[in-house]
């Protein structure tokens, strides 16, 4: 059994109704920064578990669950004399191939049948009266008044549910940050704890308590425990120092974890990342343990260690869904580009259909930063160093001195893979444009090699067309006939040995970044290929 769909509305991040659709296998999801992707994954796992940050969110509700702009509306009628509905957080999570009556009916926002549960945070009308009266009696309210709020937590047959009754059981790993009840890693306690059978918690429980005897019956401890009762003269009842046994699962928050006889809170956060995932993808239960959650695992890996990572979780996944955020390229191309979810304002897209190729060839060779053209407003392919600083530099010339990925224009070099980058670009009308040189054969090096791709408005090719200066350096250099002793100059070469156009192209060839760098890094302005210069303006069309 898997999640196919959630909805989230006025949880954090987002204002109103979300929704995203997931593969059953593998999910990536990637997106800017407070785009909502490590809130996609809270907002499943709490609608599982009902916990939050490694707490039951029954005990723990705060005014900051809810969207901002949704709880600053709700505040301005209020002092606008209206009376609003006070703001509510649905969470809804449809299981498929679910054929359990308990979770089977049409009791979901959508009033359609399906198979999954709801978790709501909503105003608790036995307050009604006592709300009205705070409201009439005109207090400045400043937040939504979570005191009179409960949790409804039901299955779309509209029965209360409880985690141990939902079938699908979700292990949220951040590896982003790590969360510590007394020593122990609460989502490691909770891996563990999943893992074990109901006799194997009874035992285990029953072990921790028969510690709690062998404690109290220490010599020194009964001492200690004998002078603080007969100094505290503060009740007739006795006090002393023990064991906590104030809860049925005292075990899962005092035990200690330990790796090579080191606790687990001081071994490496990486390290930390990899025994959780590997715990939670190689569950024993897997019928039980089927959903993993899995936060930015890029966070304090190394590239080796992350590799290991992905191996562990394209090796270990059969049987379970995993949901993975991610700003890592390396992550997304070894994982899979068809299982690409972008979250950009609120909304979902998917990579289309690809050839097959592509996809291959991204997950054979995964360095690329495929992220990187997805995520911006426009993308600069170029083949390589030279070509990335020439047209920066051009670039800020033209802009005051502001680099484009100041203006949301991200320069990529991607050597000579023009046209799989072309292949995403297209399915999802990214903008995008290829500066590239001519190789001396325009005709079948630009006009013939990207002929399939003149029809797409978001792709642009730009080269220059004469094929006898078919790289940059001869490009260039032409651009600065008039005057090739600055440009002598700035490339630190002298004039007077290079005085023709074609050493000094010859040099710069030879010297490839090189000359690019102290060009890009001069006080001097230079001409640029005019190519060049006509990249420069289409960043600058809407």
């Amino acid at each position: 059994m898997r999640i196919g769909k959630v909805n989230i509305e006025n949880y954090k991040c987002f204002e109103g109704r979300f929704s995203a659709f997931f593969n059953e296998g593998i999910n990536i999801i990637v997106g800017d920064n407070e785009a909502g992707k490590s809130t996609i994954l809270e907002s499943i796992n709490l609608a599982l578990t009902g916990v939050l940050n490694g707490r039951y969110l029954k005990n723990e509700l705060s005014q900051y669950l809810f969207n901002y702009n949704v709880v600053n509306t709700y505040l301005e009628s209020l002092r606008q004399g209206q009376n609003p509905s006070l703001p509510e957080i649905l969470i809804e999570v449809f299981f498929d191939e679910c054929e359990l009556p308990l979770f089977e009916g049409n009791g979901n926002s959508e009033k359609v049948n399906g198979c999954g549960v709801i978790f709501k945070i909503e105003f608790d009308s036995t307050y009604q009266g006592e709300y009205e009266a705070l409201v009439a009696e005109g207090n400045d309210i400043t937040t939504v008044p979570i005191e009179y709020y409960k949790i409804n937590w039901k299955s779309f047959a509209r029965d209360s549910v409880t985690a141990r009754s939902i079938p699908i059981k979700s292990v949220l790993i951040d590896s982003t940050s790590s969360k510590y009840q007394n020593g122990s890693d609460v989502y490691l306690s909770r891996i563990i704890r999943n893992d074990l059978e109901d006799s194997e918690r009874v035992k285990l429980s029953q072990a921790y308590r028969k510690m709690k005897d062998t404690f109290i019956d220490d010599a020194s401890v009964r001492a200690i425990n004998e002078k603080i009762s007969g100094k505290a003269k503060i009740s007739d009842k006795n006090l002393s120092i023990s064991v906590d046994l104030s809860t049925q699962n005292s075990w899962e928050t005092t035990l200690m974890t330990y790796l090579d006889n080191v606790p687990f809170h001081q071994i490496g956060k990486g390290e930390q990342c990899i025994i959780k995932t590997n715990l939670a993808i190689r569950h024993e239960k897997s019928k039980e343990a089927n959903l993993v959650l899995l936060e930015e695992p890029e966070n304090h890996l190394s590239h080796s260690k992350l590799n290991l990572l992905i191996k562990a979780v394209t090796d270990s996944c059969d049987g379970k869904q995993v949901i993975i955020s991610t700003h890592s390229s390396y992550v997304a191309n070894k994982l899979g580009l068809e299982n690409l979810i972008l979250l950009n304002d609120q909304t979902v897209t998917r990579l289309p259909e690809l050839p097959t190729e592509t996809f291959t060839f991204f997950k054979k060779l995964p360095g690329y930063q495929t992220l990187r053209m997805l995520l911006c407003r426009k993308a600069v392919l170029v083949e390589g160093d030279s070509d990335e600083l020439i047209f920066q530099r051009a670039y800020m010339d033209a802009h005051g001195g502001r680099l484009p990925i100041e203006d949301g224009i991200d320069v990529i070099s991607v050597k000579l893979t023009f046209k799989r980058f072309l292949d995403i670009a297209i399915k999802i009308n990214q903008p995008v444009a290829v500066i590239t040189d001519n190789d001396s054969d325009y005709a079948n090096k630009i006009t013939k090699k990207y002929k399939d791709y003149v029809g797409y408005k978001c792709v642009n090719i730009f080269a220059d067309d004469r094929d006898e200066l078919n790289t940059l350096e001869p490009q260039f250099v032409d651009a600065n006939i008039a005057d090739l002793a600055t440009l002598c100059d700035i490339v630190s070469i002298s004039s007077g040995t290079y005085d023709t156009a074609k050493k000094v192209s010859d040099y710069m060839v030879g010297h490839k970044t090189g000359w690019a760098l102290k060009v890009f890094e001069s006080d001097t302005a230079l001409q640029y290929p005019e190519y060049i210069n006509n990249a420069v303006v289409w960043c600058d069309e809407k």
